[in-house]
């Protein structure tokens, strides 16, 4: 039997402007909400829920898909199975297959105990070395599987994500597979736990079953639907829809959409992009559209797509699209933002531009998103600039051409960028011997976008194209960066995966230690200054043991140094970088002594997996020297490090009172590692602490003025979380990996709590002890007077002393409990 509680508005809540809601694990979580009108609406969207009705102003109208939602849904309600059952949607290239099953996903995930959508799979996943390994990360966040170590091996996450799938009923949607390896990396082999549903989306339905988990002998039972065009009527009504912001045309325009209409073939992609074109455009316009569309060659989708891209006011948008298909799909829009601007692209009004004529979208995490049918079409119009000299194209983003032509060196001052990464070659011979020389780029004048990932390259780079904005050369092979390669107007420089040792720093004995050598804001002197640089990627450098150099860094924003597992020290030289205001050092495990920004405007600060439970950390208030008591040591604010016992490891990291995003996640903090008092941080609104040995609230997050999100997933000691502060909109307690222990017995609320968000696992909620006060109560059923089980419906009261419920969840081994009740 699963969870069973029986649940009590009372009366008084509702008069008092309270309500009760039970909460559950990963997305599959109801808010609790504290004021009467947001309660109300909870209410109303369950029973719209029930009644299979659409959530008002949370999922978007599909038109003409009534069928196939309706197909769908029956599938999902089919309980039939003793196995898990996989769905495969199919159909062409924007025919609706991922619209149908997000908005399949967006109806029902509450019913699952843990869910995850993974969109875009094929897309993320080309010409990206890591992208496979990036969904199975994003896969085990959304079913909650949690790692203390950081994990670069598909195989060790295909285990971990089978395990989970096979002991538990779950509801997936893998979008967009497009090859084997996808579909089992991402599903393993050991089988779908009994009640679970996959929905796949996919070209290919003959894929799927040939995965490794068909070849099991308890294979998932398979259905499959595939997706056509749509009926006129339903073309008509999306196309008006997008064009004219209503059902039917307006009056005049009838001929002009029937035409159109027509021309599409029942392709929503086409109607959408096309509709959006014709968008506050008159009758003379409308009917321009027909003849273009009549002049151009190939399918209606691809006419479509390439009128809609003619459309676009400016030769802005138009390069700034080309720059984004060629090389800037998946990459974070606020990084995309910065090297286009620094190419003199007006970026805000781009953007709209392309987001307003669904060109592009913001995903998940804030990347860049692109259908793959304008990916393409993107690439082909480059393409067709020159079909058969690639040389002579203003891009080149086939990873083989960009070899041949390197290697020829026949680059000239048409190509504006041009990536190359060595293992996305068809050649598997080339990936390993192919070697470059620098000059093969020195005719490329007007290089501005480079990315030479894992290439071997040699000879000196006084040559290189001086006009760079961004340069990515992932796995750069030497142990410094040269000093004649130009960066003048460099603003994003990502060596990421390289062998590296120092950045901006040189001593003079390189003989000696480097963990005894001292770094000083001289330890940059005579650096070049590079003042245009915004972004710095130093991620995975294994052997980066110093940062500095950032004197010579004025413009710098972003500093990312994420699993520098080898870094050691960073210069007090970064006190000089002014608009530093992100920066993200996880997994830097060895990191002694922490940069010097409490003098900085740093908004975000990530220091995820940095062994800080190990050191006695000291978190000083800028503003006055106020005790702490940090591991039983009582510090001033302003003590000097010699006033450390010699034998402690000390990390000492003084925080701005700027910052809006801290994350101290996977630490090993208790208690007793964090400071009295964080009122300094009076602009703190996102605070992480996932996944540290914490028993309770930290006094110092108490104080904090202005928090709004707070995290504390999988803290498997916490016990109570009493009175966090009144403006929290966002409390995560969820704590799912340790299925024997249930740690979290009490929270407290303060009863002026803003409006509140609270995430528990269902497992949370089996104990009797367990509470939320001021809000929600659990108790045996046994204490609870017989009137309010009446009024509840209860009869029948002689079972109750005898009747216990047993509650699984991964493991097989129930535990057992008493009925029991959810109260306000």
């Amino acid at each position: 039997m699963g969870n069973c509680f029986g649940i009590r508005i009372a009366t008084s809540s509702l008069n008092s402007c309270k309500g009760v809601a039970i909460i559950g694990t990963n997305q599959n979580v109801l808010p609790i909400y504290l004021r009467e009108t947001e309660f109300i609406e909870k209410i109303v969207d369950d029973i719209y829920r029930r009644l299979h009705v659409p959530l008002r102003g949370v999922l978007p109208l599909l038109i003409g898909m009534d069928y196939s939602i309706k197909f769908v849904t029956s599938w999902l309600k089919d309980g039939s199975s003793d196995t898990g059952d996989i769905l495969t949607i199919s159909g062409i290239g924007g025919i609706g297959k991922t619209s149908l099953a997000k908005y399949i996903y967006g109806l029902h995930f509450r019913e699952f105990d843990t869910c995850s959508c993974i969109e875009d799979i094929g897309r993320r996943c080309v010409n990206k070395f890591n992208g496979l390994l990036n969904l199975q990360e994003q896969l085990c966040y959304d079913i909650s599987i949690r790692t203390s170590a950081q994990v670069h091996d598909i195989s060790v996450y295909t285990s971990k994500i089978e395990n989970a799938i096979s002991r538990k009923k779950m509801f997936l949607v893998l979008d967009d597979i497009d090859s084997l390896d996808q579909l089992d990396a991402l599903l393993g082999n050991k089988g779908v736990y009994p009640g679970s549903k996959v929905i796949i989306t996919t070209h290919e339905t003959s894929l799927i079953e040939s995965c490794a988990l068909f070849r099991t002998k308890n294979k998932p039972k398979h259905a499959k639907h595939e997706l056509r065009g749509l009926c006129e009527t339903d073309s008509r009504q999306l196309l008006c829809n997008h064009a004219f912001m209503s059902s039917n045309p307006k009056d005049g325009y009838g001929e002009v959409i029937e035409k159109l209409v027509k021309y599409c073939e029942g392709h929503p992609l086409a109607l959408k992009v096309l509709g959006k074109s014709l968008h506050d455009k008159d009758l003379a316009y409308c009917e321009g559209q027909i003849k273009l569309l009549k002049k151009e060659n190939g399918t209606p989708i691809s006419s479509v797509l390439r009128t809609s891209f003619d459309s676009l006011p400016s030769e802005e948008d138009k390069e700034s699209f080309k720059h984004i298909a060629c090389f800037f799909v998946g990459m974070d829009i606020d990084v995309t933002e910065t090297i286009l601007h620094a190419c003199n692209i007006n970026t805000s009004v781009v953007f709209r531009n392309l987001i307003d004529r669904c060109l592009i979208g913001i995903g998940w995490n804030n990347e860049l998103v692109m259908h793959q049918l304008l990916q393409e079409m993107g690439k082909f119009i480059v393409r067709k600039e020159s079909l058969h000299k690639p040389w002579k194209r203003s891009r080149l983003c086939c990873h083989d051409e960009s070899l041949e032509v390197l290697k020829r060196k026949t680059g000239t001052k048409n190509i504006r960028g041009l990536t190359l990464d060595t293992r996305m070659l068809k050649n598997e011979k080339l990936r390993d011997t192919s070697e470059l020389e620098t000059n093969a780029l020195s005719k490329m004048d007007n290089m501005i976008l480079l990315q030479l990932n894992f290439v071997k390259i040699n000879g000196s780079y006084e040559k290189f194209p001086k006009e760079l904005r961004w340069l990515c050369m992932n796995g750069f092979p030497l142990k410094c960066i040269p000093s004649d390669l130009p960066m003048e107007n460099m603003v994003v420089l990502d060596m990421s995966y390289s062998n590296i040792e120092s950045f901006g720093v040189s001593y003079s004995n390189p003989q000696k230690p480097l963990m005894r050598q001292k770094l000083t804001r001289s330890c940059s002197k005579g650096k070049k200054l590079i003042g245009s640089l915004k972004i710095l990627n130093l991620s995975y450098c294994e052997h980066l043991r110093s940062l500095g150099g950032f004197d010579g860094l004025p413009a710098l924003e972003r500093l990312i140094v994420r699993n520098c597992i080898g870094l050691v020290q960073v210069c007090e030289s970064i006190e000089q970088c002014a608009k530093l205001l992100i920066i993200d050092m996880s997994y830097c495990k060895n990191l002694e002594k922490g940069p010097t920004i409490d003098k900085l405007n740093v908004k975000t600060l990530l220091l995820d997996g940095c062994n800080l439970g190990e050191s006695r950390i000291s978190i000083r208030n800028i503003d006055s020297p106020k005790m702490f008591k940090v591991n039983n040591l009582v510090m001033d604010s302003k003590i000097s490090s010699s006033a450390i016992p010699s034998d402690t490891k000390f990390f000492r990291i003084s925080l701005p009172r700027s910052l809006v995003i801290l994350s101290l996640a996977n630490n090993n903090l208790s208690n007793e590692s964090f400071p009295m008092d964080f009122s300094c941080l009076s602009m703190l609104k996102e605070l992480c602490l996932d996944h540290n040995p914490i028993i309770s609230l930290p006094n110092c997050v108490i104080s904090l003025p202005m928090i709004e999100k707070l995290a504390m997933r999988d803290c498997h000691m916490l016990r109570f979380v009493e009175h966090p502060p009144r403006t929290l909109t966002h409390l995560d307690l969820r704590i799912v990996e340790d299925y024997h222990e249930r740690s979290l017995v009490h929270v407290a609320f303060d009863p002026e709590m803003s409006p509140l968000r609270l995430s528990l696992a269902w497992n949370s909620l089996a104990p009797p002890s367990f509470q939320i006060e001021g809000v929600v109560k659990i108790q045996p059923m046994t204490d609870v007077e017989e009137k309010v089980l009446c009024s509840l419906g209860w009869i029948n009261f002689d079972f109750l002393n005898q009747m216990h419920v047993k509650i699984g969840y991964i493991y097989p081994d129930l535990k057992e409990f008493v009925i029991q009740v959810c109260a306000s």
